[in-house]
């Protein structure tokens, strides 16, 4: 039965010689889905709509480029041997680690320019953002990448997966861990929850970190179980980053409510610009 289990075609479809890859359709799909939710949320709290949209021609080619930098600086070794394929971002290899600090730099110079919050800019986005990698992580299962260690298919039939899901992870003879819709059920938990937490109004900037602790935590324990983990030493990059964000995220948000940097709150009218 196993020798008839064939992995989903990577190429969405041809227009010529040009081939659309399904990895690059996904992430432009959680891309746009995550503009669009963002749009919308910083019109109705008072920001111009022009806004994410200006910011995101911005901060889109950024995080692509500094996600690719991030993956062959840690991947070197391969990527010294093979340059012609750094460019190749359609085969996969690209660190959401390295797209966040892209995209969050590109936001934070760009609000300082336009004389907006970042922090309110950043809270608007953030059900967006983890939403759209939840979306993004379907890429890596077209690709068959971004899995964990080896497991039984009864394994995976326990979980009540689709059939599809479970041949999908049928890779070189063997199962594996769906580590991408692990990460992907975590984000959208994720999501749901930070969606909740807009209506508790909280403080300015509070949003966004705890969508930075949120993730963090779902990352550190998946990331555990995945076998093709970026290394520093002997250390996993991800887990390592993902202990540094949530112990920074805390510190930022109690070093803003003791300094009174924090007072406005999300749902507050008219808040817009030139505040903390």
């Amino acid at each position: 039965m196993n020798s008839t289990i064939q992995p989903l075609d990577p190429i969405a479809f041809s227009l010529g010689p040009i081939q659309v890859h399904w990895y690059g359709l996904i992430i432009g799909c959680g891309l746009a889905l995550a503009l669009f939710l963002a749009i919308r949320e910083g019109d109705r709290r008072g920001l111009p709509k022009d806004t994410f949209a200006d910011l995101m021609l911005w901060a889109i080619p950024i995080a692509i480029l500094s996600a690719r930098l991030y993956y062959v600086i840690f991947e070197w070794g391969y990527y010294s041997e093979h340059p012609g394929q750094i460019i190749q971002i359609w085969n996969g290899g690209i660190a959401i680690h390295g797209a966040l600090i892209g995209s969050v730099a590109t936001a934070y110079v760009f609000a300082k320019k336009r004389g907006i919050s970042f922090w309110k800019i950043a809270d608007i986005a953030a059900p967006s953002i983890i939403l759209g990698q939840a979306i993004g992580r379907w890429g890596n299962f077209v690709n068959q990448e971004a899995h964990g260690g080896e497991v039984s298919r009864t394994f995976l039939e326990n979980l009540q997966l689709p059939e599809f899901i479970i041949n999908q992870m049928y890779i070189n003879g063997a199962y594996y861990h769906p580590t991408f819709l692990y990460e992907s059920v975590w984000n959208i938990l994720g999501f749901i929850l930070l969606i909740v937490l807009r209506r508790v109004n909280l403080r300015r900037g509070e949003l966004f970190l705890s969508y930075v602790i949120w993730y963090s935590i779902g990352r550190f324990f998946i990331e555990g179980l995945r076998t093709d983990s970026l290394m520093l030493g002997g250390l996993r990059m991800a887990q390592t980053i993902s202990i540094a964000l949530i112990i920074g995220a805390v510190i930022i948000l109690i070093y803003r409510r003791k300094k009174n940097l924090a007072e406005d709150r999300y749902l507050d009218k008219n808040n817009q610009a030139f505040t903390h």
